[in-house]
C-alpha cells in the first residue's frame, strides 16, 4: 500500500505491449477496472508502473493478453533482432498492421453495400478502423471490440457476418458457399432464360386478357423462384434506409411486372399505344443478371488460386521419432523439439533444423528460385518445401501458426483484404451511386411522360427500367479489390510478400531506390583475405580477442572474422558494447572501422603502408587502448546477378543509390562495376535515414532495400521498404515488401508487378466509370432523337451483367503476368 490510502503501485514487465497502440489498449483495459488509474511506461524495456486502487493480482489479470509478470529487473530483447535468419525466420507479423478481428460477410451484393457495412461497423464502440473487401467478402476490424457487438451491428444494417476464429476453416466455408451460390445462380439463369425465350417466341402476340393475366401470374411465380434473393435483399435495404444493386433490380423488374399486370387487368387506364405487356422482359432481366453473377463468381474463384496453392503446401501427417521408434502422426500433434524424419519426395511438415544427414531442398514455392538448396546439419528447413533427395532428421523449431508457411498465408490474406489509396474515389462514388441512379430513373420517367412522344407512358416505363437495370455498382466495387487480390497473390507466387495494397501502389511511383551494399548487392558471405599484426602484437592473442568480441556480434563481417579465427580459443571479455555503424568495444579493446579508431584516438601510422595495398577491401581494425594491434582485410563478392538487376531497376524509370558504411574506395569500385547512379560511403545508420529524408524533402518517392538491423530506421521511413530474405527479423518487421529470395531481381519483379497491377486497376476503374457514364444516358433515351429507338431493358440487363464479368476477366489477366527476362 502506498502512502496515499487505497492506492497500490504495481511494477510489471509486459513484453506483449510493443507499441503505442498496445499501450493505449492496455490503459483502456485497466481503466475498465479503475477509472483513476495512472500508468508510467518504459516501452523500450517493457517496464510499466501501475498506480491504482487495484492489487497486483487484479492488474496481472486485466493485462493477461500482454503476458505480464511482476518486475524483476528483466531485460527485453527483440526476438532474433541481431541474428541472421533463414527462410523459416523471414516473416514477422507487424503488430500495427494485424487486425484485431476478421469477419466473413454475408449479404453484400455491390459496392454500395461496402459503404453500408463499413458505416455499420464503424459505429460500434471500440472500433478504431475498418477495411471491408467486396471481392473477398471479408472485413478487417481494428480495436478492442466483441464479435457479438459487430454481428449485431451488421444484422441491424441488413447484413450478417461471423468472426473468423479459424482462418483455414473460414476459407473452406467461403469456398463452399461460393460454389453453392454459383451453382444456384447458374440453375436460376438457365431456368429463366429457357422460360423467357419461350415467352418471347410463343407468347408475345397473345392479346386475350385471360391468357395475359395467366401469363402475368405465372411470370410472378417464376420471378420469385429465380429472383427472390433480389427482392428480399432490396426490400431489406430500403427498410434500413439504404439502397443497393438488388434494390435496382427489384425496382426495375417489379415496375415492369406491375405495369404489365395493370395493362392486363385494366387496359382502359392506358392509351391504346401503351397497352403493351413486358412479362418476358422481367423474366429475362432476372435471368441475365443471375447469369452475369454466376459468370462473375466463376471468374472470382480464380482470384483465390494463389492462396489456395499456398494452402495446398501444408502437410497433414509427419513421421516422428518417439522413444526411438518412427511413427506417422498428424502434424497438429507435433511438438517443438520433436525429431522428424524427412524422406526423398516428402514435404517438410514444420519449420525445423537439420540434426542429422544432408540433402537438397526445393524452395521454389517460396523464393521463386528454381535451383534446389543444399542442406546439412544446422541448416534451417521450412514447412511446405520439398526434399529432393537424401534422408535427414530434423528438430521441430516452429509448429502450427508459427511456421513460415502459416505466417506467409496469413500475410497474403491480410494484404489481399487491404485497399490502396486509388480505391477511395470509387468508394466515394459507390456510397451515393444507387440513390443517384434511382433519382435519374425517376427524372427519366417524368421527362418521357410530360415531354416525350407517344406512347409516352410506355416509353417512360421502358426508359426508367432500363436506367435502373443498366447501372452497375458491382463493376465499381470489384474494380480495385479484385486486382489487388490477384496482384498480391501473384507476388506471393514469385516469392514477394506485400504487406498491404498501398505498398503495391507506391512501388509503381518510385523515383529513387536506395540500396545497402553488404548482403544486398554483395553475397553477404565475406571472407578475410589479408591479416597483419602491429606493434609487436601476437597472432594468437589478437585472434582470440577478435573472436571473443565477434561472437557477440550479428554483423555480416563477424562471420568472416570468426571463420578466420576458428582454430583459436576465444579470450574472456567484459563490458561488451556495440557502436552502431562503427564497431565493438569490450573492456579496453575496440574492434571496428577506421572512423571508430580515429574517434578512440588510435594511432594508425604503423599501418599506413598495409592499408595502402587494400584497395577495394573492407578494413576491420583491432586496438587495445590507443595502440593498434591487428588489421583484417575482408572482401564480400558481389552477387552475380546484381548488375543485371540494377539494369532492370533503371528500366522501371527509377534511379539507384548505394548507401554503405564501407570505405570510399570499396564503394567506388562496386558502384562503377554495377553502374549505380550515385553512392554514399562511410555512413552510420542515421546517415542513411538523413539521406532518405532529404530525397523525400525534394518531392521524390523513395524506396529502401536492406537486410540488416542497421537498415530498419530507413526501411520504416521510406515510402516503400524492401527487405531482402536473408535479412534479420527486425528489417523484415520494418519493411512494406519482403523478398523471400536474396536477389535484387526480386525488387525489380515487385516494381514491375506493381506497375502491372496499378495499370490493371486503372483499366477497371476507367471501364466501370465509362460504362455507367455512357450506359445510363443511353438507357434514358439519349440516342432516341437520332435512332428513334429506346434501349431494351433486356439488353440493359445483359450489358450490366457483362460489365462485372469484364472487370473480373480483365483483372484475371494478372495471373498471366511475367516479369521481364532476367539476364
Amino acid at each position: 500500500m502506498s502512502a496515499k490510502e487505497g492506492l497500490y503501485k504495481v511494477e510489471i514487465y509486459a513484453p506483449g505491449i510493443k507499441c503505442g497502440g498496445c499501450l493505449k489498449g492496455a490503459t483502456a483495459l485497466l481503466q475498465e477496472q479503475d477509472a483513476d488509474i495512472q500508468l508510467e511506461a518504459d516501452l523500450k524495456n517493457k517496464r510499466f508502473v501501475v498506480s491504482s486502487g487495484l492489487g497486483q493480482e487484479a492488474v496481472l489479470h486485466a493485462l493477461a493478453k500482454y503476458q505480464p509478470q511482476l518486475w524483476q529487473g528483466q531485460v527485453f530483447v527483440e526476438p532474433k533482432a541481431t541474428s541472421s535468419t533463414s527462410l523459416s525466420g523471414t516473416v514477422v507479423e507487424p503488430q500495427h498492421n494485424k487486425p484485431d478481428l476478421q469477419m466473413t460477410l454475408q449479404g453484400m451484393t455491390c459496392a454500395a453495400c461496402v459503404s453500408a457495412v463499413d458505416k455499420a461497423l464503424q459505429k460500434v464502440p471500440g472500433v478504431k478502423a475498418v477495411e471491408v473487401n467486396f471481392a473477398s467478402r471479408q472485413a478487417d476490424i481494428y480495436g478492442q471490440v466483441s464479435g457479438q457487438d459487430l454481428t449485431h451491428a451488421l444484422r441491424q444494417a441488413g447484413y450478417d457476418g461471423q468472426v473468423i476464429e479459424d482462418p483455414e476453416l473460414a476459407q473452406h466455408q467461403q469456398k463452399a458457399e461460393l460454389l453453392a451460390d454459383y451453382r444456384q445462380k447458374r440453375w436460376y439463369a438457365g431456368l429463366g432464360l429457357l422460360c423467357g425465350l419461350g415467352m418471347m417466341l410463343f407468347a408475345m402476340d397473345i392479346q386475350d386478357a385471360f391468357w395475359q393475366r395467366l401469363m402475368g401470374w405465372g411470370t410472378l411465380a417464376l420471378m420469385l423462384a429465380t429472383g427472390r434473393h433480389f427482392y428480399t435483399s432490396g426490400i431489406k435495404a430500403l427498410r434500413t434506409g439504404r439502397a443497393n444493386m438488388d434494390t435496382l433490380v427489384a425496382l426495375g423488374t417489379g415496375s415492369a411486372w406491375l405495369y404489365s399486370i395493370a395493362v392486363a387487368y385494366v387496359p382502359g387506364w392506358f392509351p391504346q399505344a401503351s397497352q403493351v405487356v413486358y412479362f418476358e422482359a422481367a423474366v429475362m432481366i432476372i435471368a441475365l443478371v443471375n447469369l452475369g453473377q454466376a459468370l462473375e463468381m466463376r471468374a472470382r474463384r480464380n482470384t483465390q488460386a494463389s492462396l489456395n496453392r499456398l494452402l495446398d503446401l501444408r502437410v497433414s501427417h509427419a513421421r516422428v521419432l518417439r522413444a526411438g521408434v518412427e511413427v506417422d502422426m498428424a502434424v497438429a500433434n507435433v511438438l517443438v523439439g520433436d525429431i522428424l524424419r524427412l524422406r526423398p519426395g516428402d514435404r517438410v511438415a514444420v519449420d525445423g533444423e537439420v540434426s542429422e544427414g544432408q540433402t537438397n531442398v526445393d524452395e521454389a514455392m517460396f523464393t521463386g528460385e528454381p535451383m534446389p538448396v543444399y542442406k546439412q546439419v544446422g541448416d534451417q528447413l521450412s514447412a511446405g518445401t520439398i526434399n529432393m533427395q537424401g534422408s535427414v532428421l530434423y528438430r521441430a523449431t516452429r509448429i502450427g501458426q508459427q511456421t513460415a508457411l502459416a505466417r506467409i498465408i496469413e500475410l497474403v490474406r491480410q494484404a489481399q483484404n487491404s485497399k490502396p489509396a486509388i480505391s477511395r474515389l470509387a468508394d466515394q462514388v459507390a456510397a451515393v451511386f444507387v440513390p443517384a441512379v434511382m433519382l435519374v430513373a425517376i427524372m427519366t420517367a417524368i421527362v418521357w411522360l410530360y415531354w416525350g412522344p407517344e406512347p409516352a407512358m410506355t416509353n417512360a416505363m421502358v426508359s426508367a427500367v432500363a436506367v435502373l437495370i443498366i447501372a452497375c455498382p458491382c463493376a465499381l466495387g470489384l474494380a480495385t479489390p479484385i486486382s489487388v487480390m490477384l496482384g498480391v497473390g501473384k507476388a506471393a507466387e514469385m516469392g514477394i510478400l506485400v504487406r498491404n495494397a498501398d505498398a503495391l501502389q507506391v512501388a509503381s511511383k518510385v523515383d529513387w531506390i536506395l540500396v545497402d551494399k553488404t548482403g544486398t548487392l554483395t553475397q553477404g558471405k565475406p571472407k578475410v583475405v589479408d591479416f597483419s599484426c602491429f606493434n609487436d602484437a601476437q597472432d594468437i592473442s589478437v585472434k582470440a580477442q577478435a573472436k571473443a568480441m565477434e561472437q557477440a556480434s550479428g554483423h555480416p563481417l563477424a562471420a568472416a572474422i570468426l571463420d578466420f579465427c576458428q582454430d583459436t580459443e576465444a579470450a574472456l571479455i567484459g563490458d561488451f558494447k556495440v557502436e552502431q555503424g562503427k564497431g565493438l568495444t569490450a573492456d579496453n579493446w575496440c574492434l571496428g572501422n577506421v572512423r571508430m579508431m580515429l574517434e578512440h584516438g588510435v594511432d594508425l601510422s604503423h599501418a599506413q603502408a598495409w592499408l595502402g595495398h587494400q584497395t577495394d577491401r573492407t578494413i576491420v581494425l583491432l586496438a587495445e587502448g590507443q595502440q593498434l594491434q591487428a588489421a583484417f582485410a575482408v572482401t564480400d563478392p558481389e552477387r552475380l546477378d546484381s548488375q543485371a538487376a540494377i539494369a532492370r531497376l533503371h528500366d522501371t524509370g527509377s534511379k539507384v543509390m548505394m548507401l554503405t558504411g564501407d570505405n570510399v574506395q570499396t564503394a567506388t569500385a562496386v558502384a562503377t562495376r554495377l553502374q549505380i547512379d550515385q553512392f554514399q560511403a562511410g555512413l552510420l545508420p542515421e546517415d542513411k535515414l538523413r539521406i532518405l529524408q532529404e530525397l523525400q524533402g525534394q518531392g521524390n518517392k523513395v524506396a529502401m532495400v536492406g537486410d540488416g538491423i542497421n537498415d530498419a530506421p530507413a526501411l520504416t521511413q521510406a515510402d516503400v521498404g524492401f527487405a531482402i530474405g536473408s535479412g534479420t527479423d527486425v528489417a523484415l518487421e520494418s519493411a512494406d515488401v519482403c523478398l523471400l529470395g536474396d536477389s535484387l531481381h526480386g525488387v525489380a519483379d515487385a516494381i514491375e508487378l506493381s506497375h502491372a497491377t496499378l495499370r490493371n486497376i486503372r483499366q477497371n476503374l476507367w471501364g466501370a466509370f465509362a460504362y455507367n457514364l455512357l450506359g445510363i444516358p443511353v438507357a434514358a433515351g439519349l440516342l432516341y432523337p437520332f435512332t428513334g429507338m429506346l434501349l431494351s431493358p433486356m439488353l440493359a440487363a445483359m450489358a450490366m451483367s457483362l460489365s462485372s464479368v469484364t472487370v473480373v476477366t480483365n483483372a484475371n489477366r494478372l495471373r498471366l503476368f511475367k516479369p521481364s527476362q532476367r539476364a
